[in-house]
């Protein structure tokens, strides 16, 4: 099993999501968040005076697949996440040793 983590735009959330739906990705954690990469923030003007922003709004998605499913998540978040500016997030994957689902005590691909 795999977890999937993406920083996204937080206007890309609602495409990104029916995308999944499409795909019978059902699960999805979602959190907003805050934060900078190589972009570094920005610089806006407020009544006349710059001030820097660096911390920058973001959508956090924890998504949890089966090895075979990795990879069309993958593939469906990028089509459908990207812009093309600089911004538009990352996805990270990590192994996942075990799962389980509390309501029926089921482990492993079966409480996924």
């Amino acid at each position: 099993m795999k977890e999937i983590t993406a920083i996204i735009r937080p206007d890309k959330l609602e495409e990104v999501k029916n995308a999944l739906a499409e795909i019978q990705c059902k699960g999805v954690t979602v959190t907003e968040v805050k934060g900078r990469g190589r972009q570094l923030g920005v610089t806006e003007s407020y009544r006349g005076r710059d001030y820097k922003v660096d911390l920058l709004p973001k959508t956090r998605l924890e998504i949890i697949v089966n090895d075979k499913d990795a990879d069309d998540v993958i593939d469906t978040i990028l089509k459908t996440a990207q812009t093309g500016d600089i911004g538009d997030g990352k996805i990270f994957i990590s192994p996942v040793d075990d799962v389980v689902r509390i309501r029926t005590g089921e482990r492993g691909e079966k409480a996924v």
